[in-house]
């Protein structure tokens, strides 16, 4: 009996089931579309920007990208569908059956049963045109629309790839992530170059501190970080050794993540934007990094046959021009340069006592197109000594506070900062940094 009714309800649920021309199209990225194995004919809702279109006499094809992916989705479609609406940059809903493709280029298209213009586009005014490949300084002009184009498509990707993989590398290496704040009262980097933060004079009287200290944009929360950091995983010289360690790794297990998650974006970067980078991103995955000191990179400048604008001297901050010669120097094999000059560095280095040369325990990874690209050191944990640098800089009373830190529960640290955009040029070998980077902010330009 229970048998028999088990089969009743089955039979039901069969024959109330909807006819699989009326069942509700599943929606699915461009992307996720490509990479179906369904390919018996499942109905699916695509929506994207129309990248190319084609039409013959009876058939009607279409290439369609939502940003998902590099490759385009082919959708083939009645002839019946074609309007003038239906143009490069048009963007589109389409539903249909996913269907094996007969072409060796893709394993499925879309066999369209209903195309739906969601925002038409007048191709002749839209700044990017239909199979032109246009330069990097000409996309610049437009950063509302070259994220459609193929190349600023991967850049993103790939940008969003590694954000991920570096925050994993450090979640699953037992680190906390920390947001520290934008607005700050610190110059953490002694420059002074900072942007003053203060309210518009519609909202309070000009002469009104809004923080009753003078407030500035951040360059860094690495004091914060410090602030936060309440344990040790090492001695003080360990520290330093743990830096560089940890560096190189962060450095090639992001990149290999990169390489295995987004081949194909990578490989259009390569081809079209650096060709050649491929050949020298292995060659840096493959080597050791090398370490290099100071005073040593300095003698190599020195003996250089290379006329450089700034003349290398020690005690003088190595320029972007030494930094790319010494990587060179060194068979294009990212490099770390230790031990810079005290009067060099920021007040809360740890300082080598030395001698005569009077260095600090810093850290520097140089690498090919960028130069610097990480900057790390250890810390003054000892309160004498940063007590004594604090009063000759007059900076006591504002970095009261990070004495503190020396005052109660010292303990030997370090830590170190990447450029994150930088990085991204370095394995893609792009030139200029405004490339990486969705809305870019320079000297006369803050464009949305």
């Amino acid at each position: 009996m229970l048998g028999a009714r088990c089969l009743f309800r089955a039979l039901r649920s069969c024959s109330s089931a909807p006819c699989p021309r009326h069942r509700p199209s599943s929606k699915l990225s461009v992307r996720d579309a490509l990479r179906s194995q369904n390919t018996s004919g499942e109905r699916v809702k695509v929506q994207g920007w129309i990248r190319s279109v084609r039409s013959q006499k009876e058939v009607l094809f279409l290439h369609v990208n939502d940003g998902s992916s590099l490759e385009s989705l082919q959708v083939v479609a009645d002839s019946g569908f074609d309007s003038k609406e239906l143009v490069f940059g048009s963007s589109v809903e389409i539903q249909g059956q996913l269907i094996k493709s007969p072409s060796k280029r893709q394993n499925v298209e879309l066999k369209a049963e209903k195309i739906k213009v969601i925002g038409n586009c007048d191709a002749k005014a839209f700044p990017i045109k239909y199979k032109e490949r246009h330069p990097l300084e000409y996309l610049r002009q437009y950063p509302h629309l070259r994220c459609r184009t193929n190349v600023l498509g991967s850049i993103l990707r790939i940008r969003s790839e590694a954000t991920a993989a570096i925050h994993s590398f450090f979640r699953d290496s037992g680190f906390v992530h920390i947001h520290t704040p934008v607005i700050t009262s610190n110059d953490c980097e002694g420059a002074g170059e900072l942007f003053q933060v203060e309210p518009s004079s519609k909202i309070k009287a000009p002469e009104e501190n809004f923080f009753n200290v003078p407030a500035f944009l951040t360059v860094s929360g690495q004091l914060h970080l410090e602030v936060i950091s309440g344990i040790c995983r090492a001695g003080c010289g360990q520290t330093h050794v743990r830096n560089v360690m940890v560096i190189e790794d962060l450095f090639k297990s992001t990149t290999m993540i990169i390489l295995s998650n987004c081949p194909e974006d990578v490989e259009l970067c390569h081809k079209f934007i650096a060709p050649g980078h491929k050949d020298r991103l292995e060659h840096m995955l493959k080597n050791n990094f090398l370490i290099i000191s100071y005073t040593e990179a300095i003698e190599i400048l020195k003996k250089a046959s290379q006329n450089f604008t700034f003349t290398p001297e020690w005690g003088v901050d190595l320029q972007t021009e030494h930094e790319k010669y010494l990587v060179k120097y060194c068979g294009n094999i990212p490099v770390f340069v230790t031990n810079y000059p005290l009067a060099l560095k920021p007040f809360y280095m740890r300082d080598n006592e030395d001698g005569p040369q009077h260095t600090v325990a810093a850290v520097d990874l140089l690498a090919p197109v960028v130069g610097e690209l990480f900057g790390g050191s250890l810390r003054e944990e000892r309160y004498h000594i940063l007590e004594q640098r604090l009063a000759r800089l007059g900076l006591t009373e504002a970095y009261q506070w990070y004495l503190d830190l020396r005052r109660f529960g010292s303990v030997p640290h370090g830590g170190f900062g990447m450029g994150f955009e930088r990085y991204l040029q370095c394995i893609l070998g792009i030139d200029n940094i405004k490339d990486v980077i969705p809305f870019p902010r320079f000297t006369h330009s803050c464009v949305l």
